[in-house]
């Protein structure tokens, strides 16, 4: 999705190329079989131009981000988000600023 998201349209062939050089355990097989499941699960759009397939995502990297994070937060955590915000405090060096960074963020949405 991250290369879809980054160059919508794209081409099938741009697809395999780029993931096949990132990572060379993509077969280009694997990554059509997988643009089919994403046009499947309605994450993914495509017409047919001459003998190319274009596709283009239907979900924005912001709600697809979402629904992983909750169904991460749901398998792992049980859907509770304390456990899982002190296993990375505790398990990751943050720095001073990180700290700060997260002390604002939860401040913020503290209620009066």
């Amino acid at each position: 999705m991250k290369v879809i998201w980054d160059d919508s349209p794209c081409p099938a062939s741009t697809i395999v190329e780029r993931l096949t050089i990132q990572d060379d355990s993509w077969h280009p097989k694997t990554v059509k079989t997988l643009l089919n499941r994403l046009v499947k699960k309605e994450a993914l759009g495509f017409a047919k131009e001459g003998r190319a397939y274009v596709y283009r995502p239907l979900v924005s990297e912001s709600d697809c981000a979402d629904e992983a994070s909750v169904s991460f937060l749901e398998k792992v955590y049980g859907g509770s988000l304390t456990p899982m915000v002190a296993h990375f405090v505790e398990n990751r060096k943050l720095n001073n600023q990180e700290i700060d960074q997260l002390r604002k963020m939860l401040n913020e949405r503290r209620t009066p």
